[in-house]
C-alpha cells in the first residue's frame, strides 16, 4: 500500500532537547532533513516484519506503534511501545540482521523514515551520535532482561500492576487519571505473558479494590502506591 507523505516539522523534531539528533554536527542535521522521508501510517499498518530485512529506521513524531515478536502459535508477545522522539528498526540497522520483531501502528500516526546509509554515516563519522545511539541500545537491552527476569520471577497479577505503572509513566495520565494510550486487553495479555481472561479476571479484582476504574478500553489510575505495593511484591 503506497504511504501518503506528510509535511513534518522535522528539524524542531531533531532538535529537542532529548533527542537522539541534537548531537549531529550542522551540516549532518541538513544531510538528515534532506534524506529522511516523512510518512503518514494508519492503525493497523505495519512497518516492517519480523524476519525481514529492513532498509532504514523510523523516527516516531505522532501515533503509537507496538513493537512485538510473534510465537509459534501465532500469539504475539508485545516487547514494547514506541511514541513520539522513539527510534525503531536501529539495532537490526546496526547489526546488519534481520529484524527481530515486528512494528505495527496501533494508531494513526507520522513517521520519519531514515535510509541506513544515512544513520550509519552518522555512527561512523560522530563519535557523540555513536555514543548516545550505543547507550540507547544498551538500554533497550536493559529493559529487556528486567522484562525477563519480571516474567520468571513474578505473578501475572505483580507483572500487570507493573505493566499499568510504566505505562502510566511512559505516556502519561489525562486531567480525569485515565492512562492516554488505549489497549484492547489481548494486546494488555500480550505485554504481561498471560491468557487474556486473566487480564480481564485481575482487572475487574483492580477495580473492586479501588486501584483503577475501567471504561470499556479506558483505565482509570485511582491508587498508584497500591499498584506499586502490588508490582514489587510486598
Amino acid at each position: 500500500m503506497k504511504k501518503e507523505e506528510v509535511i513534518l516539522t522535522c528539524e524542531s523534531c531533531f532538535n529537542e532537547p532529548d533527542s537522539l539528533f541534537r548531537y549531529l554536527t550542522p551540516e549532518e542535521k541538513e544531510q538528515l532533513f534532506l534524506g529522511t522521508t516523512p510518512r503518514h501510517f494508519k492503525k493497523g499498518e505495519t512497518l516492517y516484519h519480523e524476519g525481514r530485512r529492513i532498509n532504514g529506521v523510523y523516527y516516531v513524531d505522532k501515533g503509537i506503534v507496538k513493537i512485538f515478536k510473534t510465537g509459534f502459535d501465532g500469539k504475539e508477545q508485545i516487547l514494547m511501545f514506541a511514541h513520539h522522539g522513539d527510534i525503531i528498526g536501529y539495532r537490526s540497522v546496526l547489526a546488519n540482521e534481520l529484524a527481530c520483531t515486528t512494528a505495527k501502528m496501533i494508531e494513526d500516526g507520522d513517521l520519519c523514515f531514515i535510509p541506513a546509509d544515512l544513520l550509519l554515516g552518522f555512527v561512523r563519522s560522530n563519535s557523540s551520535f555513536s555514543y548516545e545511539i550505543t547507550k540507547m541500545a544498551c538500554k533497550e537491552l536493559g529493559n529487556a532482561n528486567q522484562y525477563i527476569t519480571d516474567l520468571a520471577q513474578k505473578s501475572v497479577r505483580e507483572r500487570l500492576a507493573e505493566i499499568l505503572l510504566h505505562l502510566a509513566e511512559k505516556f502519561g495520565i489525562n486531567d480525569d487519571n485515565f492512562l492516554k494510550i488505549v489497549l484492547t486487553r489481548e494486546e494488555l495479555a500480550n505485554i504481561v505473558g498471560t491468557a487474556t481472561e486473566s487480564v480481564i479476571r485481575l482487572l475487574s479484582e483492580f477495580k473492586h479494590s479501588g486501584l483503577i476504574g475501567l471504561q470499556g478500553r479506558k483505565i482509570k489510575i485511582l491508587d498508584k502506591e497500591g499498584l506499586k505495593h502490588i508490582s514489587n511484591a510486598f
